[in-house]
């Protein structure tokens, strides 16, 4: 049975082990990519000075609107629950582009943008650097060969264990140590048994959440493991996006307003002297919070009714009231995302790194009209957030993190390591 599986093993490894490597590889470089991006470009992602609070957030989003182009509009916004750390505002397009901004001074910090190396890592990890456009059609023969190499890779791992599988307990023991002073051979030969069964747990669970990613027919079925039909997260999908879409639709209608009101009272200065004063003296009253009938906040905005101009010229009103309301239910929270219609809570903890509190809120009036607590959503939404969350090692914070980089790397080494060995050993039968 050995001898078969051995075959098994050798004439799968052969052919594809150099992409396993490359693959394995780009994926431990992955691992660490946002603490690399924060350590070389910590002027980006963190705010020079901490001050006592930050601007109202409507007034810091229209001032980065202020700096788009017509085209481009705010769509949303991320805060996270250490003040030190610039706000990260999402915008309309391109395809998930974002701006980091001091929350203080409303500086734009810069765009939130891959590096080229990780760039590179990701394709190669992807698509093995093949070009993945999601408007074209066809076959992308990157992420086929991608996919069929980390398939392969899972028979690889289950025939290693047939083979390495010990027949005593001194076996074991023996086949578990990494032995540096008896010549390479030796070396790379305990290299490959012992890292390769040290690493397997980790590597097949990377490559099995890694395979919802390349075949349709393996999504399917790795969903219907747990239950849950394709077809109910393709719909949810779609629901989602349109949601997405009809809230972008409402911020550009009500820039567009702006700029109509804009035009109107420019039209019509020369026609009413009095009006940029009233109109000074309105943008005075709603920094002060001085509106008729109004109990401005702690913060000095109106805590619940705003005048019709004010919800016009600004999309954002509602969103600091959001805010402030999820963050005082929510004391422990790691990141708060609001955008037109909804928002979001996330939090520190073990398990599923994307799981989070959703809500839903009247742009009209700022009321909540619906509350989802990550226990009590669906089930394709979890198992989306568990296939990541597992594949990327993070479901157990930095210790899974720092566990998965070193498999990983341990999973490009086998694969050079067997070709050293089954070559060494060509050469000896030849001799």
């Amino acid at each position: 049975m050995k001898k078969i599986f051995r075959k098994i093993h050798l004439w799968l490894s052969v052919p594809f082990g150099l992409i396993i490597t490359l693959v394995c590889f780009s994926g431990a470089m992955l691992v660490f990519e946002n603490e690399a991006n924060e350590w070389f470009r910590r002027d980006l992602y963190y705010v020079e000075t901490v001050k006592g609070s930050p601007l109202p957030m409507d007034k810091l989003l229209e001032k980065v609107a202020t700096t788009l182009p017509d085209s481009v509009s705010v769509t949303g916004v991320s805060i996270s629950s250490d003040p030190g750390r610039a706000y990260q505002v999402s915008l309309s397009k391109p395809r998930r582009a974002s701006l980091y901004v001091d929350q203080y001074t409303g500086e734009v910090k810069g765009k939130s943008e891959r590096s080229g190396f990780f760039m590179f890592m990701f394709r190669m990890h992807r698509w093995l650097l093949d070009s993945m456009n999601p408007g074209n059609e066809g076959i992308f023969w990157g992420k086929m060969i991608v996919g069929v190499s980390t398939l392969l890779l899972v028979f690889v791992l289950i025939s290693g264990i047939v083979i390495w599988w010990p027949r005593t307990r001194k076996a074991l023991k023996n086949s578990l140590k990494i032995t540096a002073t008896k010549g390479w051979r030796r070396f790379w030969y305990d290299l490959h048994v012992a890292g390769g069964m040290y690493a397997l747990i980790f590597l097949l669970a990377m490559a099995l959440t890694g395979l919802t990613w390349s075949f349709p027919w393996y999504r399917t079925a790795f969903y219907k493991v747990f239950g849950v039909e394709v077809q109910q997260r393709a719909a949810q999908g779609h629901e989602q996006k349109s949601d997405a879409q009809k809230r972008n639709t409402k911020l550009a209608a009500h820039r567009e307003k702006k700029r109509e009101g804009n035009e109107v009272r420019k039209g019509e200065r020369s026609r009413r002297p009095e009006g940029r004063r009233n109109n000074r003296e309105h943008a005075k009253n709603r920094n002060t919070g001085e509106y008729t009938g109004e109990q401005p906040d702690s913060k000095g905005r109106p805590e619940n009714n705003h005048s019709d101009m004010y919800s016009v010229t600004s999309p954002f009103v509602y969103w600091q009231e959001i805010y402030d309301k999820l963050r005082r239910q929510n004391p422990e929270y790691k990141q708060i995302s609001i955008s037109s219609g909804t928002a979001s809570v996330s939090f520190n903890r073990f398990g599923n790194q994307r799981a989070s509190d959703r809500y839903s809120f009247n742009t009209d009036n700022g009321e909540f009209t619906e509350t989802s607590l990550y226990q009590h959503q669906d089930k394709s939404g979890k198992i989306r957030g568990w296939i990541y969350s597992v594949h990327v090692g993070n479901w157990g914070g930095m210790f899974t993190r720092i566990l998965t980089f070193i498999a990983a790397l341990l999973g490009s080494a086998l694969p050079l390591t067997g070709y050293y060995l089954w070559i060494k050993r060509l050469i000896k039968v030849r001799k």
